[in-house]
């Protein structure tokens, strides 16, 4: 490894598995201090307890990311085990149903805004709120080929994930000229666990997604997008702000 995160604290939301734990790993492994946010603490302990054997420093805390409180009390949590936050990466999230808008229900809409959406806003906010006064600070955003594309999921999980899109450009236009970088990854099929989100699936949604599936290239994996996210939130990257980078094997060029 080449320490290119050595010095920097890195919150990672939904590090207790899939993209999350490969992340929190590797960023462990080149030298940050990894703060780990999940909702499922026995998960989320397992990774910690790896790096920390692995002899690197790690904090886990139990997180529902849709909760202001919780996410004031995770960088609380950072600040007072590391004195300071470098990186954020608003990585925890949720599928839809498939469900297309005439089948979708008040809770799932609201479900997905709550933890794809309004977790992305809160935790960025305090992040500027850190970062600000320093002049320095790189948060990274998991968005998806369901926020760049309109066919990849239901309309709940494509709104969402279309929203992290926008806040994603948006913030980084703004505070381009106060040193800190705003950038969002956007994966294609990835092997993680978050089917598991899934409560009843749309047939017909499911249908029309499919239409597309038959493009897309091998399923890819967590640490693909972990080894990405390591160049986006590293100095290697400075020059590299507003940028929506699919990681999807080249599902998208059609």
């Amino acid at each position: 490894m080449s320490d290119r995160l050595q010095g920097k604290v890195a919150i990672i939301t939904g590090a207790g598995s899939g993209m999350g734990a490969e992340m929190a790993k590797l960023f462990a492994a080149e030298g940050a201090r990894v703060v780990g946010a999940d909702i499922n603490l026995d998960r989320l302990q397992t990774v910690v307890s790896a790096i920390v054997d692995a002899g690197e420093e790690a904090l886990a805390v139990k997180t529902d990311v849709s909760n202001l409180a919780d996410i004031e009390a995770l960088f609380a949590a950072a600040k007072a085990k590391f004195g300071q936050v470098d990186i954020l990466v608003n990585n925890a999230g949720i599928m839809d149903d498939m469900a297309p808008i005439g089948e979708l229900t008040d809770e799932m809409w609201q479900r997905n805004f709550a933890i794809n959406t309004n977790s992305v806003m809160y935790a960025t906010r305090e992040a500027v709120k850190e970062f600000l006064p320093r002049h320095t600070g790189v948060i990274l955003n998991i968005a998806s080929v369901g926020g760049t594309n309109g066919g990849r999921a239901g309309v709940a999980y494509t709104a969402a994930k279309h929203a992290v899109v926008g806040l994603t450009k948006n913030t980084a236009f703004m505070y381009e000229n106060e040193g800190l970088r705003i950038n969002a990854i956007a994966p294609g099929g990835i092997n993680t666990n978050i089917t598991e989100s899934m409560t009843g699936v749309s047939q017909f949604g499911m249908g029309r997604q499919q239409q597309g599936q038959g493009l897309m290239p091998q399923i890819g994996t967590s640490e693909a997008i972990a080894t990405a996210a390591l160049f986006l939130v590293s100095d290697d990257a400075a020059y590299v702000n507003g940028a929506i980078v699919p990681v999807d094997g080249g599902w998208t060029t059609y």
